[in-house]
């Protein structure tokens, strides 16, 4: 049956930055599909916090405390989860950061703190687990993009370098590595609606307006939004799909916007 193609029972995935918003809903996709998932954080406490949101859901995972940005913390953290919970088939590169700041008052500190969470990150996690997954003859690759690794915006030149830099990194990796059946792909959310965008998201904000006039589908996404996306690059059903950035953004990048009246 054709919806067995998008089963992930049987599967392991690591979704990295996971305690909370999108790698979370991708994550409580994956469980959903039959994956046992692992995440990681930056601080114990944030691991806490992401066991605790787990466990309200009804999943049961483990947490582990790694820098991203640290080679060798990341190295480690994935030869414990292959010893603890097993090799991983899926690796889903989700943390991430921003600082909206102009260009011409951002320091090259604050520009390359951004490049070594968004771009230098998912280098180092997916030559982690990369090697396994050549080892058990299939792995998947998921980082997570976004528009901005298509088109620039004020005050976001370090994030937009970095999605943008993302992308290519995705494509390298399936140039190097399909052979040995690894898929790497991206998806690239458009603008979501979470926690930390609702003062934005009420009638008669500009942002908000702005937002609804230039997404075709009319409203703001949900991280409800990216679960099914995430699943079929995760399952058997994206086998042959390699290298490709797959945007749920409403149809923002499609679209022009309206005539002036």
């Amino acid at each position: 049956m054709v919806l067995d193609l998008f089963s992930l029972k049987g599967k392991m995935a690591f979704i990295t930055g996971a305690s909370y918003g999108i790698g979370f809903a991708i994550a409580k996709a994956y469980v959903q599909a039959g994956a046992q998932i692992v995440f990681n954080d930056l601080t114990q406490e944030l691991v806490d916090k992401g066991l605790a949101a787990y466990k309200e859901a009804g999943i049961q995972t483990r947490g582990y405390v790694c820098d991203v940005t640290d080679e060798n913390a990341v190295h480690e953290t994935v030869k414990r989860i292959e010893r603890e919970v097993g090799i991983i088939d899926i690796l889903v590169n989700n943390a991430g950061i921003i600082k909206r700041i102009p260009m011409l008052e951002m320091t090259a500190a604050e520009f390359r703190q951004v490049i070594d969470v968004d771009l230098n990150a998912p280098f180092i996690v997916s030559k982690a687990v990369i090697p396994s997954m050549i080892k058990k003859g299939h792995g998947k690759i998921i980082n997570l993009c976004s528009m901005m690794s298509e088109l620039g915006r004020e005050t976001v030149s370090a994030y937009a370098a970095a999605k943008g830099g993302l992308k290519m990194l995705t494509r390298n990796i399936c140039s190097e590595y399909g052979a040995q059946n690894i898929q790497c792909n991206g998806i690239g959310p458009g603008y979501i609606a979470t926690p930390q965008t609702a003062p934005l998201r009420v009638d008669g904000h500009p942002f908000n307006s702005f937002i609804i006039s230039k997404t075709p589908a009319g409203r703001w996404g949900t991280t409800e939004d990216l679960m099914g996306p995430a699943v079929f690059l995760a399952s058997d059903a994206s086998n042959f799909v390699n290298g490709h950035i797959l945007y749920v953004d409403g149809g923002i990048l499609a679209y022009i916007g309206k005539q002036p009246s």
